[in-house]
């Protein structure tokens, strides 16, 4: 017995904006006994508690993966909607993924590993995602590092220039392909075409990690997608990026945990993709959750089709940093975003220096949310970073009155007295990451591991970038900054053995 509304009945998903939700919906509509896992069976009065919790259509979508007419046949609506991805980010290719970014930067370097020759190294941004070196960690890929812009102020890491990347590819003539982060966390964003025409003239591949960017492209006051081709100039063909990674979930409104990957065109793009498939293979999981498919592909339908509703929290955000300006109190730190390591800034990122304002960020952070119910993003020592996602419209005056009503006086966020940690410089490479990942290690004090090499990936999180990484040689200013996030009010380092970093893990 079907449930399909009749004036549905004869709708074929495949020509559904939304094919692979409108297939799931159409399967968790029929009256089906479901004699197969998940455990549930989709049946809400057999898990009363998860009924309860969730509700009963969110069992009927949860449907196991290999089922005729949705992902299984010769051309799938999960299929036709990898195909609408990639139309949507300008992508020759798409990859849906339920394991975040995290999946796709692992993805990456596995690929990377083994492309080109074993040996070869990849030129990397520094600030990288700490799941990119646990990639590098599982490929045994080995990388030269190119930092990038940082503001030790405000403890913000920005983008490579170009001159930077000519620099590091130059020195490393070796190099069978450039890893580079962008947006940042903070919203700086490079000239994607001009760095992608640079590492091809280099003669290698661009990967960008593109995993707070998953909006761009569809406003015209946002950067164009990272996947798109610049424009030719002086004869040359436009350039785009090569693999990009995309956490579709942080920014583009799909569920927590999805994301995507996209391949670019050319040949360099073409050379990648048989290594990005296979290595796809080896991470993807064999239960994926439909409900994060889904979310992809609702998500991706709702982006481009959305130009009114993203512009109107691009205008919610601008009034928020109006707003915060008026007050006289702090500053806009992305009003101070210059060079040519920042090609444009995200319009949907608010950061704002409450350290202009005597105040301390991680503070501030914990005190809005637990006293007034506003949850920020990220904080450093002197920022709080705002994010007002594609469809959201916060409330404005709530956010601005509830600052600007903290006060400097208060010892609870005062920054008065408090000694600000900058960002440290990493140590030198005295190992591979994969060999001191894997190398016999002990824990020992924090102080007796100054000068020895980690074998440990640490990092702040947020944002995750990797402080000390495998291979590395712990500084003093390292275990300094690492204990000092570790004690701050919402602070958390990544990796480490202990919660408080009294102790490091270092190659024996």
């Amino acid at each position: 017995m079907s449930i399909i509304p009749a004036h549905e009945a004869h709708t074929d998903p495949m020509d559904s904006p939304t094919p692979y939700a409108e297939a799931l919906r159409r399967f968790a509509a029929r009256d089906t006994v479901r004699l197969i896992v998940p455990g549930h069976s989709g049946d809400p009065s057999s898990s009363p508690d998860l009924t309860d919790f969730f509700g009963e259509q969110l069992l009927r979508l949860d449907v196991a993966p290999l089922v005729s007419g949705i992902d299984l046949g010769l051309y799938t609506p999960y299929e036709r909607a990898l195909e609408l991805a990639a139309e949507a980010w300008s992508a020759k290719r798409s990859w849906f993924l339920t394991n975040g970014s995290s999946q796709a930067n692992r993805i990456a370097a596995l690929a990377l590993g083994f492309f080109g020759e074993r040996s070869q190294p990849v030129v990397a941004q520094r600030s990288t995602h700490s799941s990119f070196i646990d990639g590098m960690i599982i490929a045994g890929l080995d990388a030269v590092f190119v930092q990038p812009t940082i503001d030790h102020a405000l403890g913000i890491a920005h983008g490579v220039s170009p001159e930077r990347l000519v620099e590091a590819l130059d020195r490393t003539p070796d190099a069978k392909a450039a890893y580079l982060v962008s947006p940042s966390y903070f919203g700086a964003t490079v000239d994607v075409p001009a760095l992608a025409q640079i590492a091809h003239e280099h003669g290698v591949p661009l990967v960008v990690d593109a995993a707070w960017g998953a909006h761009y492209g569809f406003h015209p006051e946002l950067p164009p997608s990272p996947v798109a081709l610049g424009p030719a100039e002086a004869g040359r063909v436009g350039h785009g990026a090569d693999l990009v990674i995309m956490s579709t979930h942080k920014l583009g409104g799909s569920l927590t945990q999805s994301a995507m990957l996209h391949l670019g065109h050319g040949e360099f793009a073409a050379a990648l993709e048989p290594f990005v498939d296979r290595a796809f293979v080896l991470e993807q999981s064999t239960s994926e959750s439909a409900l994060l498919l889904a979310s992809l592909d609702l998500a991706r339908h709702q982006l481009q089709t959305g130009a009114e509703r993203i512009g109107a929290s691009l205008e919610a955000a601008e009034q928020l940093r109006e707003a915060i300006r008026a007050g006289g109190r702090f500053r806009i730190a992305s009003d101070g975003f210059s060079g040519d390591d920042v090609a444009a800034v995200d319009a949907s990122r608010v950061s704002i220096d409450v350290g202009a304002g005597g105040l301390l960020g991680h503070a501030v952070r914990e005190v809005m949310l637990r006293d007034h119910g506003i949850q920020f993003e990220l904080s450093t020592d002197a920022c709080v970073l705002a994010i007002v996602g594609p469809g959201a419209h916060p409330d404005i005056a709530r956010i601005a009155d509830a600052l600007h009503g903290l006060s400097a006086d208060d010892p609870e966020v005062a920054a008065a007295g408090f000694v600000r940690v900058p960002l440290p410089e990493p140590g030198p490479k005295r190992m591979l990451v994969r060999e001191a990942a894997f190398a016999a290690s002990v824990v020992v004090p924090a102080d007796e591991a100054i000068g020895r090499v980690s074998a440990d990936s640490l990092a702040a999180y947020p944002p995750g970038i990797p402080n000390v990484m495998p291979g590395e040689e712990i500084t003093a200013e390292t275990v300094r900054f690492l204990q000092h996030v570790a004690a701050a009010p919402t602070g958390f380092v990544r990796g480490a053995v202990d919660p408080a970093v009294a102790t490091l893990r270092v190659v024996a």
